[in-house]
């Protein structure tokens, strides 16, 4: 279970196969390399056999998938996150771990705290308005969930509440903000959400200042070993990065 995300840019794979079909192989890459490199215990027969069905196919997706690396949109190999064959995809596994959740929340309060109000990122001066959109209602809704096999999408059952500048704030609106907005083009993409072009700068300066912005190294190396939302979340950073260097937009679901 995550939330997917696509930077949108015509490409020779997306001239023989829509989406849905590089969607089915980033779901397949990615579950195949958890299986066969991540997973540290011995694989039961059910996954044994997942994976030797599953060979063909992906020796396919391998083959077609190398003009990835050629490709403007291609996100670096160093956030390439866990077998992401498909060079412009990406995903964001749920649960949302409590530890980013508490870094995010943190690293926000931090910013209010010490920056003066106008140099604020644009979006969180949006976050932080009153009369903001993202009133954390969808995360709210997304917090309840437990799916029938116990998955949920937040670890932490209740949200973290800001202070000072931020009073009126709980991680809920930030992961609102996080979401993007309503896609116009769902029928033909199949990704129900977007940050459109107009947004992509924006949403690149709020992340570059949440997830690097004066981090030392030792602090990302335990983020990533303590974290795997972080790695995730520099994905999409990246993607955004991309996506406004190509004029277009990145596509979630």
């Amino acid at each position: 279970m995550s939330l997917e995300f696509a930077v949108d840019h015509p490409c020779s794979l997306r001239a023989r196969y829509d989406e849905k079909h590089l969607r089915d192989w980033g779901r397949l890459s990615n579950l195949h390399t958890i299986l066969t490199t991540v997973y540290q215990g011995v694989p039961g027969p059910d996954k044994i056999d997942w994976i030797e069905k599953s060979s063909a196919e992906i020796d396919i997706l391998q083959t077609e998938t190398a003009v990835c690396a050629d490709c403007p949109a291609c996100l670096p190999a160093e956030v390439a996150g866990e077998g992401e064959a498909v060079g412009c995809l990406g995903r964001i596994n749920y649960p949302i771990d409590a530890q980013f959740e508490n870094f995010i929340a943190n690293r926000i309060q931090l910013t209010l705290d010490t920056v003066d109000a106008p140099d604020y990122p644009r979006l969180l001066q949006i976050l932080i308005d009153p009369e903001s959109p993202f009133d954390g209602e969808a995360t709210k809704e997304l917090r309840r969930v437990t799916t029938d096999d116990g998955l949920r999408f937040f670890e932490l059952r209740l949200p973290i509440r800001l202070s000072r500048a931020g009073a009126h704030l709980t991680t809920d609106n930030v992961f609102d903000l996080l979401a993007g907005f309503r896609s116009e083009d769902s029928e033909q993409t199949g990704y129900t959400r977007e940050f459109p072009l107009a947004a992509t700068g924006d949403y690149y300066d709020f992340l570059d200042l949440i997830l690097r912005n004066d981090l030392s190294e030792l602090e990302r190396e335990r983020l990533h070993a303590r974290s795997r939302g972080y790695a995730q979340f520099l994905r999409l950073l990246a993607a955004l990065e991309r996506a406004e260097a190509l004029e277009t937009r990145v596509l979630v679901d």
